[in-house]
């Protein structure tokens, strides 16, 4: 089977950060950190990101605290605050269904894409805490029915920008001759996904730009590009990967992986179990009975997303090739998390993205040569 990706040249690959503007940073420890949540901090750093190469920042969405995340600032208006203090990195703004109706979302977004010159872009989330919902009243669904309101989510939100007299009739959401002025600027708001079931795998070939996979070896992450380019040849939509790590760059392995210890070792254990908790139950509710987080031990939970599991930890020249790996693996972005983001970011583009480029240029001119 073939598809466009087997013959398109690979662009060089991008780099997300995630935007810690939520409290406790991106790891469930009790570690010293000095990551900040606040705006001053993120506007900041979003500008060392830009500096330092970085393509992207996500936002976060939470609305209730928990596993060290006390306090939590909303994802679109933070999108915006960072955008304005930046001229090239765009954001993606963290959307869930349900507390977010796709007509509220889609102006939102039109707007800040109106007033940021197309620098914004979208994360829908489907939700996997339900105790989050049951919080703030809002229906908890089974887990394919979540993946089928977000792909309503998605549909409604690229009818609503790219036609007038938009009409919808699905479960969730339905529109009558709706039409929104002014639209997005060209191009459209990317859309990004993420889950790892086989309903979110499947509602990122039909509809997403792209697809965030939990952290893994280039080999897990080789087999769900494979399945998602198998579902995409079907569909004719083809979603590019994005790929989560947590990066601990150094000058030597061994101080890196004594920061990784020291990180796991100030772990806050009833945090990360309660985290775990959680998850694993939310993987278990779908029909294969298995979740992102299915084969996750009490290390891998310590950072959300299993981050540590990629191995970005190292030299910036052993990160580099693992980069590179990844790369090959099928991904098209790293979606990075740091201890201390402002240092760390601040380092990766000084030491890690050249060596990337490098190593990709030297790829292509061997290419040309063969």
């Amino acid at each position: 089977m073939t598809s466009h990706f087997d013959n398109a040249p690979r662009e060089p690959i991008r780099f997300a950060y995630w935007v810690p503007n939520v409290s406790g940073g991106l790891v469930i420890s009790k570690i010293p950190q000095r990551t900040g949540w606040d705006a001053e901090y993120n506007r900041k750093l979003a500008q060392i990101a830009e500096e330092a190469g970085f393509d992207y920042g996500l936002t976060q969405i939470r609305f209730t605290a928990g596993y060290g995340a006390e306090y939590q600032h909303e994802s679109v208006a933070f999108s915006h605050a960072l955008l304005a203090a930046t001229t090239r990195l765009k954001v993606i703004a963290a959307l869930l269904p349900g507390p977010w109706h796709p007509t509220l979302a889609a102006k939102q977004i039109a707007t800040i894409s109106q007033l940021t010159e197309g620098r914004i872009a979208v994360n829908i989330v489907s939700g996997w805490f339900s105790g989050e919902f049951r919080a703030i009243g809002e229906p908890w669904l089974d887990h394919d029915e979540r993946y089928r309101r977000s792909e309503e989510f998605i549909r409604s939100l690229r009818g609503i920008w790219t036609q007038d007299n938009f009409t919808f009739r699905g479960d969730f959401y339905r529109y009558s001759d709706y039409t929104l002025k002014p639209k997005p600027a060209q191009p459209l708001p990317e859309i990004f996904q993420g889950g790892s079931s086989r309903a979110a795998r499947d509602m990122a070939a039909r509809v997403s730009d792209w697809y965030f996979t939990n952290g893994g070896t280039p080999e897990t992450i080789r087999a769900q590009v494979d399945d998602i380019r198998a579902k995409s040849a079907e569909t004719g939509n083809h979603p590019r990967i994005g790929v989560n790590a947590f990066v601990i760059a150094r000058d030597s392995e061994a101080e890196a992986r004594a920061v990784l210890q020291e990180i796991i070792d100030h772990a806050d254990p009833d945090a990360v179990k309660a985290f775990g908790h959680e998850v694993k139950n939310a993987g278990k509710a779908s029909p294969e009975g298995e979740g992102n987080w299915a084969k996750s031990s009490f290390e891998d939970l310590v950072q959300y997303n299993d981050g540590f599991k990629t191995n970005l930890i190292g030299t910036p020249d052993q990160i580099a090739e693992r980069i590179l790996a990844l790369k090959d693996a099928g991904a098209d972005l790293a979606l990075l998390a740091f201890l201390h983001f402002q240092e760390d970011v601040a380092y990766f583009g000084a030491h890690v993205i050249p060596r990337v480029r490098a190593l990709e240029a030297a790829r292509d001119r061997r290419a040309e040569a063969a």
